[in-house]
């Protein structure tokens, strides 16, 4: 497992598949408490043809480093690994939270992005009623009960019980200072109305049954996009847990696709 130093921390990270001019390298940016292994299916099948880079952000996974305040400095990281791996241009794939770094990133530097994948994921952060007392009752109960409410409600109804515990207890394995803090930044981010000015086709993926991030908001955002193709799966907020192969063949057609 390579790793890389940036800002007082250590970012674990993969860099797979075949270094071929003609194949705009995959980036896949995972989502709060989860880690790259997010990605195993899209991995497996996009690196026998094409370069595929993905990490664990800092305080996830295998990374080391503290809780950040911002989107931005979250997206500094990820472009230091590109800039660490030479990767001028790409494809850029973001998981719920990784979808709000794909698009700092993208309104930053849109040189570097060929094309987006928001998956799971809206430009402004808007918590219903539910989740905003779940996260304002943080402090009140355990860490492990925090995580696991939020955790279990990721998933559409139906999903293996057994595999939601295993989620749980890998989320719970984040450090809370990395949780809270970039909680904090999620609620902080916004570029709803700078969304016009991203022109590179963007692939919006959603979950019908999300009720983290719930479909109208990502209808919102997709209105606001110049040039933006929306597919609602039947899933929950984690569609590369519960729908790897149908989100892979998605992703698929649209890299196939002309522009």
């Amino acid at each position: 497992m390579p790793q890389f130093d940036v800002d007082g921390a250590t970012l674990a990270y993969d860099d797979e598949g075949p270094r071929d001019a003609a194949r705009t390298p995959l980036v896949f940016v995972h989502g709060w408490t989860a880690n790259r292994h997010r990605w195993d299916h899209q991995t497996a099948h996009f690196s026998a043809e094409r370069r595929v880079v993905r990490l664990d952000l800092r305080g996830h996974g295998e990374s080391t480093g503290a809780g950040v305040r911002t989107i931005e400095e979250l997206a500094r990281d990820v472009l230091a690994l590109l800039d660490h791996l030479a990767v001028e241009r790409c494809v850029l794939v973001g998981h719920s939270m990784g979808g709000m770094i794909a698009q700092t990133i993208a309104l930053a530097h849109p040189a570097r992005v060929e094309r987006m994948v928001l998956v799971g994921s809206i430009g402004r952060m808007t918590y219903s009623r539910g989740r905003g007392l779940l996260m304002a009752a943080s402090t009140l109960v355990p860490y492990r009960m925090f995580v696991a409410a939020n955790i279990r409600r990721a998933f559409a109804p139906g999903y293996p019980r057994e595999e939601v515990r295993a989620h749980v207890r890998a989320s719970a394995a984040t450090p809370r200072e990395v949780v809270m803090t970039l909680y904090g930044a999620m609620r902080a981010f916004d570029v709803l109305d700078r969304a016009g000015e991203i022109s590179v086709p963007t692939l919006m993926v959603h979950g019908y049954h999300d009720v983290q991030l719930p479909v109208r908001q990502m209808l919102r955002m997709a209105g606001a996009y110049p040039d933006a193709l929306v597919r609602i799966l039947d899933a929950g907020h984690e569609l590369p847990l519960e729908k790897p192969a149908e989100l892979t063949g998605v992703l698929d057609s649209f890299l196939t696709a002309k522009s």
